[in-house]
C-alpha cells in the first residue's frame, strides 16, 4: 500500500527556471502517467510509514566531468553515456538519524557512535556501508519492496536531474543551496566558510526531480567499488561496477566538511568498507518492479 506525497517547487535563491529543469520535470511527469503512480510517494509497511520517495524517469546521462570543469579530477573521466533503462524511485533525502535508530531498536543492530548532534531529522552519520545495506534489507522486509543503495550511475543521473552543469543549480552555488565548507570558487556571492555541521534533511532546495541535499550535507555510499577511471564500466545505469578493490566503496555528493568542488554532480571519492565518519551517510533506491 502506497501513499502520495504532495510538494511544490520554488527555484533556488538567485536562480530561475531553466529549459533543462522544465524538460526534466516533463520526463518525470510522463513516467508517472505511464506507470500510473505519483511523482512523490511513500510505502506503508507492517507498522511504519516508509521514507518519502521521488520517481526518477528512464533516460540517459553523460556521466563524469568535462575537461574544463572547475575542480575536475582525473578519476571523473572519461565522460561517457549511460542509459537508464527503467524508472526507479529514490529517497528524497538521506536516511535520518531517527529512522535509523528505530531500525536499530527493532533489530538489535548496533547503534552508531554517539555525538552531540541528536536531532531525529538530521541525516544519520557514523555508519558504514554494511550498516547501510543492513538498513536497506530491514526496510525491504518492512514494506515488501526492494530497497538498496543506488549504483554510482543512478546516483549521478538523479543528482543531475537533466542538468549538464557542475551542480543541478548551475555552474555555481549559493550557501542557501548547498551545505559545504565554503570557498570562493564554484560559489555565487560571499561564501568563505560553512557552518561546520549537517543541516536537517529536506531543508535545502530540491533539484528538478524533488531530491534534497544531493550536493553537500553528507557524503553518500553507493554500490560500486572504487575505480580510478570510467574505462570499462557498465553503460547501463542499474549495473554496479563490482570489480577492482572491493574494500573501497565509492561515495558521492560531498558534505558539510568538503569544499564546493567536492559537491559537484560528477565529484566522487571512496571510503573503506568498514569506515564511518561524521560526514558520511546514505540514501536508498526503491526498485519499481511492484506498484508505486
Amino acid at each position: 500500500m502506497n501513499s502520495a506525497v504532495t510538494d511544490s517547487f520554488a527555484p533556488p535563491v538567485g536562480q530561475t527556471e531553466t529549459p533543462g529543469m522544465e524538460a526534466a520535470r516533463l520526463l518525470q511527469q510522463q513516467a508517472a502517467a505511464r506507470l500510473q503512480c505519483a511523482l512523490f510517494f511513500r510505502d506503508r509497511g507492517h507498522d511504519c510509514e516508509g521514507p518519502q520517495l521521488a520517481l526518477i524517469p528512464e533516460g540517459h546521462v553523460f556521466m563524469g566531468a568535462p575537461q574544463a570543469e572547475y575542480a575536475r579530477q582525473p578519476w571523473e573521466g572519461p565522460q561517457h553515456k549511460v542509459t537508464v533503462l527503467r524508472p526507479f524511485a529514490m529517497m528524497r533525502h538521506a536516511v535520518t538519524l531517527g529512522d535509523y535508530l528505530r531500525f536499530c531498536e527493532e533489530t538489535g543492530h548496533a547503534r552508531p557512535r554517539r555525538y552531540s548532534w541528536t536531532a531525529a531529522d538530521l541525516p544519520v552519520f557514523n555508519v558504514s556501508v554494511q550498516d547501510a545495506e543492513a538498513h536497506a534489507k530491514w526496510l525491504s522486509g518492512q514494506t515488501g519492496q526492494r530497497y538498496r543503495l543506488p549504483t554510482e550511475a543512478e546516483w549521478e543521473y538523479a543528482a543531475r536531474a537533466g542538468s549538464t552543469t557542475a551542480f543541478a543549480f548551475g555552474e555555481r552555488i549559493h550557501r542557501s543551496e548547498v551545505n559545504c565548507s565554503g570557498g570562493l570558487h564554484c560559489t555565487r556571492g560571499l561564501y568563505l566558510c560553512g557552518i561546520s555541521r549537517p543541516v536537517i534533511v529536506g531543508s535545502l532546495p530540491a533539484n528538478a526531480w524533488g531530491l534534497h541535499e544531493m550536493h553537500g550535507n553528507m557524503q553518500e555510499f553507493v554500490l560500486d567499488h572504487w575505480r580510478e577511471s570510467y574505462s570499462g564500466v557498465p553503460r547501463v545505469a542499474h549495473e554496479a561496477w563490482t570489480g577492482g578493490k572491493p574494500r573501497l566503496r565509492v561515495v558521492r555528493g560531498g558534505s558539510w566538511f568538503d569544499p564546493p568542488g567536492m559537491c559537484r554532480s560528477a565529484a566522487r571519492g571512496f571510503r573503506e568498507l568498514g569506515e564511518f565518519d561524521l560526514n558520511l551517510g546514505f540514501r536508498l533506491v526503491r526498485e519499481l518492479d511492484g506498484p508505486a
